[in-house]
């Protein structure tokens, strides 16, 4: 595959990424005329991991394994899943759609705001740090706490607290979860899987009562479960293992638009010029959190010669092969006689699946241990 294919593809996952998730609020507030925003959290939880599970096993992938890995889980599904989908329900009772996708886009200042809190991030450039208190004044507009008709119910605050909650999954799952050897689409199902297991315990708090939901509200939380959670959480992942972190990124731009739009269009939703103006401040701000420093010397130097990538699972990140023969190289010479020969038996066959040999250096010299003398073997 050519790079113009890799990047026709890469820009369709993003597209499809933003649609998806950019119309999650319109979805929300559909569901909600039938469903309690408890319902609307768990039925998008439960369907999702369903749908999530069956794509697992059809393609032969297990669920994660270990209980350090599935605590890990549990507290990423808390953050990532069950508490902002909660919110982000509670505060569209009172909150339209196109202005919740707007304040979701503030969750890339949170993120910065959580590292700064917590020492992580550090050296923070001037540029950034402009784009921070840029973004926040943004919110501040949209919130216009100096009107009366300012957007400052406690709706918009759940679901500003449903953004922060978002940068601290991300954070916690860049650092736990992601790229540690897991298929993505066994972590996807095994999150949704335990965010359904912290929703369940909380329905008797607000998600009991009774209900009769007419077909718009039944067909919402259906798209809004197998479209909007199943195949977008499951998406996102894809596109930060296989296009990086930046062009995942690229996704909350679009995201206000396209719930802007949906709600305006399909709701009839107005949105004053005080919003747009306020949410045009948000992503400019956005944006300039994201400016990276300047090329270092080490990305300048000449690049150094690696061995191919060995990639066995499509889910899993690559693995650099000179990893996998630094334990036999480094072994060498300081073991048992029948030991070396079966390290150089693997290292042959390893050099033969990487292409050439990947150490050229000078065999070892005999040496004595504990008086036994070592010699390398023969080839056969």
């Amino acid at each position: 595959m050519n790079s113009s294919t890799r990047s026709l593809r890469g820009g369709l996952r993003v597209a499809v990424l933003a649609l998806l998730w950019g119309s999650t609020f319109l979805w929300i507030e559909l569901a909600l005329r039938g469903l309690s925003p408890l319902q609307v959290t768990f039925v998008r939880c439960a369907l999702g991991a369903l749908v999530l599970l069956v794509a697992c096993y059809a393609t032969g992938h297990r669920m994660p394994r270990g209980l350090t890995l599935w605590r890990h889980i549990v507290v990423a599904a808390f953050f990532c899943n069950a508490l902002p989908f909660a919110l982000f329900s509670l505060g569209q009772q009172s909150v339209g759609s196109g202005l919740a996708g707007a304040l979701n886009a503030t969750t890339p200042l949170w993120s910065i705001a959580l590292g700064l809190a917590l020492g992580t991030e550090r050296g923070l450039r001037p540029v950034r740090l402009v784009g921070l208190l840029l973004g926040f004044a943004g919110t501040v507009v949209i919130f216009a706490p100096w009107q009366t008709t300012g957007a400052t119910g406690w709706g918009a605050l759940a679901i500003l607290g449903g953004a922060a909650s978002y940068a601290v999954a991300f954070t916690y799952m860049g650092r736990t979860l992601v790229r540690k050897g897991t298929p993505t689409l066994s972590l996807s199902a095994a999150q949704l899987i335990a965010a359904s297991g912290l929703t369940a315990v909380a329905l008797p708090i607000g998600g009991l009562e009774s209900i009769d939901p007419g077909p718009t509200a039944v067909i919402a939380a259906v798209v809004l479960s197998v479209f909007c959670t199943a195949i977008t959480f499951h998406l996102t992942y894809r596109i930060v293992n296989d296009e990086g972190a930046t062009n995942a990124a690229v996704v909350g731009y679009l995201l206000p638009v396209v719930s802007v739009l949906l709600g305006a269009v399909v709701l009839g939703e107005v949105i004053g010029v005080r919003v747009v103006l306020g949410m045009a401040v948000v992503l400019v701000g956005v944006g300039m959190t994201r400016r990276q420093s300047g090329p270092t010397a080490s990305s300048t130097s000449t690049p150094t010669r690696t061995l191919p990538a060995v990639r066995s699972d499509p889910d899993v990140p690559h693995l650099d092969e000179r990893a996998a023969l630094a334990p036999a190289e480094a072994a060498v010479g300081g073991v048992t006689g029948q030991e070396h020969g079966r390290l150089r038996q693997a290292q042959r066959a390893l050099d033969h699946g990487a292409g050439g040999p990947a150490h050229h250096g000078p065999r070892p010299n005999p040496q004595r241990r504990n008086n036994v003398s070592v010699r390398p073997t023969k080839a056969t």
